[in-house]
């Protein structure tokens, strides 16, 4: 399995434990790293470090709960419920990844079978930028086989 494919599905439940429990409604931006990965988001109020702890219980439970992960292609007309400001306006088909009921979103990329297959998330650092954003850099540990 590529080392990637854990941090890539980590990253979209991060972004979904941000939407339900932080209103953010999307992540700004994503890069994934060698070592870190980062997402940004916009928060109505700066994180704390209860937070960060939290969210981080919020993502290992949901790795815990061996979720599988799969996606389907949809049209564009039946994609409405989605968030598709990162889906090219001349895209007819979408592919939606959905990670068991907990979280469904357009994605390009490939994926764990199961967020079992992820490991421990871990939050590296996190920052408010002058912006408003807050930026959040994690890591993922290797899943035990």
């Amino acid at each position: 399995m590529s080392a990637t494919l854990p941090r890539i599905t980590a990253e979209h439940l991060l972004s979904a434990v941000m939407r339900k429990h932080y209103q953010a409604a999307r992540n700004l931006e994503f890069h994934l790293g060698a070592k870190k990965t980062k997402c940004d988001y916009a928060v109505a109020s700066p994180l704390t470090e209860r937070d960060i702890e939290q969210i981080e219980e919020l993502v290992n439970k949901q790795i815990a709960r061996d979720l599988p992960v799969g996606a389907s292609i949809v049209e564009r007309a039946a994609a409405g419920e989605y968030d598709l400001w990162k889906v090219p306006p001349e895209a007819d088909t979408i592919r939606i990844v959905r990670i068991g009921e907990y979280d469904s979103q357009p994605c390009r990329g490939e994926h764990v079978a199961s967020t079992a297959e992820i490991g421990a998330f871990r939050i590296a650092s996190f920052e408010t930028r002058e912006n408003g954003r807050t930026r959040i850099r994690f890591r993922v540990e290797e899943a035990p086989e």
